[in-house]
């Protein structure tokens, strides 16, 4: 082995180098995992209560040390049980940013081939929908998928399968529908189901003048690869949810320009609206899914 320097008595290696370097990435996730939830708290006890242990091992002290050492020996059952929702959010983010798609899969392994550009489709019709329910404060929640049908949450609603149009949104959102309660999820220019029941976001920290609806489209962004539209059931405003964060008070025509881009591109990822943003972007807020609370 090659050791690239020594530090004293140790012969560190060019592999040790990535190796702390790659711990150190996967616990900066961890903690933006768990930032702003209690299982921070429940983190640093257990570390806490580690470095006990260690003291007391190295203090020679054998009852506390036999009973902490018990404890800790049943440590990553313990830690499967009160992290579970930490876990399952993570294995979500790593199956969200895997594709496995059964539809471009096997093409995504002839690499050398190049790949079709995703193509759009007309979004008037939600656009021109969005602004007659923000007119009339009619709240609406509607999901873009560009890679998926998203059926396992399709499935939790009512199937539908029917091309987008404006008339079909405003019956659907209509305050004395049966289908207005919940989300609408679209891919390749279908409505595929109403009234469907999306992930709610565990975020503590979610400003009070948001609410479920808000709250649900965080939810959503966060542990799949797609974009939800929030129109405001009490203010009418216009918000867009994407990868866990939240662009608040857009205009129209923000709103069809952020769509767009994410049903045609599928390497910006809106890198080019955020570092960018146009005039009427200043106005509007774009909030982290970590400072997430409750409200409409």
């Amino acid at each position: 082995m090659i050791f690239s320097f020594s530090i004293g008595f140790l012969e560190i290696s060019w592999v040790d180098v990535i190796d702390v370097l790659l711990v150190s990435i996967l616990l900066y996730q961890i903690y933006k995992l768990m930032r702003g939830s209690v299982a921070v708290k429940i983190f640093l006890g257990i570390l806490s209560l580690y470095l006990v242990y260690l003291i007391v091992r190295a203090a020679q002290m054998e009852l506390l040390g036999l009973i902490l050492g018990q404890f800790m020996g049943v440590g990553v059952l313990a830690a499967i049980i009160l992290f579970q929702p930490e876990i399952r959010k993570f294995l979500l983010l790593i199956g969200k940013t895997t594709d496995f798609n059964k539809d471009n899969f096997f093409k995504n392994l002839f690499i050398w081939k190049k790949r079709d550009p995703l193509e759009g489709f007309n979004i008037t019709p939600v656009i021109e929908a969005a602004k007659t329910l923000g007119g009339t404060n009619t709240g609406a929640l509607i999901v873009f998928s560009r890679d998926s049908e998203l059926k396992f949450y399709a499935e939790s609603g009512d199937l539908i399968d029917a091309y987008l149009s404006k008339r079909l949104l405003m019956a659907i959102f209509n305050k004395n529908s049966p289908l207005h309660d919940g989300a609408v999820i679209t891919y390749k220019g279908k409505i595929k189901a109403a009234r469907c029941v999306l992930p709610v976001s565990e975020s503590e920290n979610l400003s009070a003048q948001f609410g479920l609806r808000h709250r649900a489209a965080l939810g959503m962004s966060e542990i799949t690869d797609t974009m939800v539209l929030i129109v405001s059931e009490e203010t009418g405003q216009f918000s867009i949810a994407r990868n866990g964060r939240l662009w608040h008070n857009l205009s129209p025509l923000e709103m069809r320009k952020m769509i767009n881009e994410y049903l045609t591109d599928t390497r910006r990822n809106l890198r080019e609206v955020e570092e960018s943003p146009s005039q009427d972007q200043k106005s509007s807020s774009t909030i982290p899914s970590s400072e997430v609370k409750a409200g409409i």
